[in-house]
């Protein structure tokens, strides 16, 4: 018996559009050989820079283009955060996230993270006390892990909050275009005033995950500072996938691919809530409006109880302790985006019964 695997957030390849990219691929290799297959320059493949700065608003030397957004993330965390600084994370939270600032001897505040984002008032409350982080790492749009959206209110107070402690905001925002529901709520970085916020995003979720392409908007000061750690990490990101990325980008077949992922997502989204509401009427959850996870608690069940048993009946995820700096014992993740709805409500029904042989 095959397992079904709810580990990995990547989308399945069913629903990534090979020929647009190889199409992409082919026009980028024939209309700018020269730009492509050199080394090209540390900020990323230029007109790709120029492409995002348009799409965001901003000058192009407010840009930087990477090998994936965790290299984004990295080079920021580099800049900003010496050992015992303080830093602010939502509990929970990405689990690489914790691993980086772990590695860098950063002193961690984990907030609480609500259904409509970070406990705000909590936060306040941590800023009043006299702790003043050099930056507070936000997911906005469909949490990982918990698949959670920021809300609006609490995105002008974070904002607010930025000003007036002088931190960072880093908005972490990798799966803003996989809506596939419900408004689109206007970024920290289209409403900052004060020049404290730190973008990145990444087109894995979007395009391909393979194709290892992510970005950063911010400050000009803050961008030049961070491509001179890239100058001495690289000479230049990947240039082919860069390049490959504008000619997809600029060929409008990026919209078209987003409209098919979410689609797909949210079908896939729609047979995880119809199977846990079958197979695990007590689980809690909030079913997310977009990206690829949900965070599901069991109340009085143990997780690290469950792991094995759920392995033997076929299937797998990730311990929601993974992504807290404590607790979480009776939460798991279910990353959504890599099984059709058929494996869905089948991994489902394994996991119900994994869990009534406890």
């Amino acid at each position: 018996m095959a397992s079904i695997l709810f580990t990995r957030g990547a989308p399945s390849l069913d629903i990534i559009d090979q020929e647009g990219l190889r199409d992409a691929a082919q026009k980028a290799f024939t209309d700018d050989p020269g730009g492509t297959f050199a080394y090209g320059t540390s900020v990323g493949y230029v007109p790709l820079r120029t492409w995002l700065a348009e799409q965001h608003g901003v000058e192009p030397e407010q840009v930087l283009v990477t090998n994936g957004s965790m290299q984004a993330d990295a080079f920021l965390f580099e800049l900003l955060v010496q050992a015992g600084d303080d830093v602010v994370v939502e509990a929970p939270t990405y689990d690489r996230t914790l691993l980086n600032l772990r590695q860098r001897g950063a002193k961690i505040h984990a907030i609480e993270l609500e259904t409509d984002g970070i406990n705000v008032d909590a936060l306040e409350k941590l800023l009043e006390s006299g702790v003043r982080p050099k930056l507070a790492h936000i997911i906005p749009n469909f949490h990982n892990p918990a698949g959670y959206t920021l809300s609006e209110a609490k995105r002008a107070r974070l904002l607010d909050l930025a000003a007036q402690y002088d931190f960072v905001l880093f908005e972490d925002d990798p799966y803003v275009k996989v809506r596939f529901e419900g408004e689109p709520l206007p970024t920290m970085l289209s409403q900052d005033k004060n020049e404290k916020v730190v973008y990145a995003s990444s087109f894995s979720k979007t395009m391909a995950p393979g194709i290892r392409c992510g970005y950063l908007v911010g400050p000009k000061a803050v961008i030049k500072s961070v491509q001179d750690i890239a100058t001495t990490t690289y000479i230049s990101p990947n240039m082919v996938a860069q390049s490959i990325v504008n000619s997809y980008c600029r060929s409008g077949r990026l919209d078209e691919s987003v409209v098919n992922v979410r689609t797909a997502l949210r079908a896939r989204r729609d047979a995880l809530v119809a199977a846990l509401r079958r197979e695990l009427p007590e689980a809690v959850f909030t079913a997310p409006q977009g990206g690829y996870f949900m965070w599901v608690e069991l109340p009085g069940v143990s997780i690290d109880k469950l792991v094995p048993v759920a392995k033997e009946h076929g299937v797998e995820f990730v311990k929601g302790s993974d992504f807290l700096l404590e607790g979480g014992d009776n939460a798991l993740r279910l990353a959504f985006s890599g099984v059709t709805p058929e494996q869905i409500d089948e991994g489902i029904t394994r996991l119900g019964a994994a869990v009534r042989a406890l």
